[in-house]
């Protein structure tokens, strides 16, 4: 790891950890639960181990690209690890200057921001800049809404690239392996969907209603 990375990785800032104050412990406790060492940990995320020490003792932060390194190497998501460490998971709202985290390690690389607290049935994330963040392909086990607040984004999905501006949103179906990065630091992204690990079941449909008498 780089001097420069190890510099992002160790700022903290206030906001973010009243909010996420137990994000070292829930790490600690899920790489318990995998039986995992440290040093393991780090040779399956890429990261260093005195950085998830210090992650896990509350003495530095992370960056979302590095917690979903964690997270896949824990066999969960990053936002899955976020709510489980809420400080006010039974709040109904989230204040614009609640915390948020870098998107990656990299200087000037946007920011990311959940909007609801806690394990909520429904995901909703927000998403400033994030020119680099197309690097990374996902793959949902619910469907998907990207919406463009404002700025332009590129989404590459089953082999087809669009381009998306204000305004504009992109409906992606569960299993689609996809992508998707901002043109500049300033665009403002919305993605909305059923948390992972959640089935949506819809109700059968009942008789239709014709409106009609019933014959005698």
């Amino acid at each position: 790891m780089g001097s420069r990375e190890v510099f992002r990785q160790v700022r903290y800032g206030s906001d973010d950890q009243a909010r996420w104050p137990g994000l070292g412990n829930v790490v600690h406790d899920r790489r318990r639960a995998a039986r995992l060492t440290l040093a393991q940990l780090a040779a399956k995320t890429e990261l260093s181990q005195s950085f998830l020490s210090q992650l896990e003792n509350g003495r530095t932060n992370t960056s979302l690209r590095s917690l979903q390194r964690i997270a896949d190497a824990l066999s969960t998501t990053a936002t899955e690890l976020l709510a489980a460490a809420d400080s006010t998971p039974g709040s109904v709202i989230v204040r614009a200057g609640e915390g948020s985290l870098d998107q990656t390690d990299w200087d000037n690389d946007g920011s990311v921001r959940s909007l609801v607290h806690g394990a909520r049935e429904l995901r909703a994330l927000e998403f400033t800049g994030g020119t680099r963040r197309g690097e990374r392909e996902f793959t949902h086990g619910n469907d998907e809404l990207i919406y463009v607040v404002s700025g332009t984004i590129t989404v590459v999905a089953s082999g087809e690239e669009v381009i998306l501006s204000t305004g504009d949103s992109y409906y992606c179906p569960s299993g689609v392996r996809h992508r998707w990065w901002a043109h500049a630091d300033d665009t403002r992204t919305l993605l909305l969907a059923v948390a992972d690990g959640l089935t949506v079941r819809r109700a059968p449909h009942g008789p239709r209603r014709t409106g009609l008498p019933k014959p005698l």
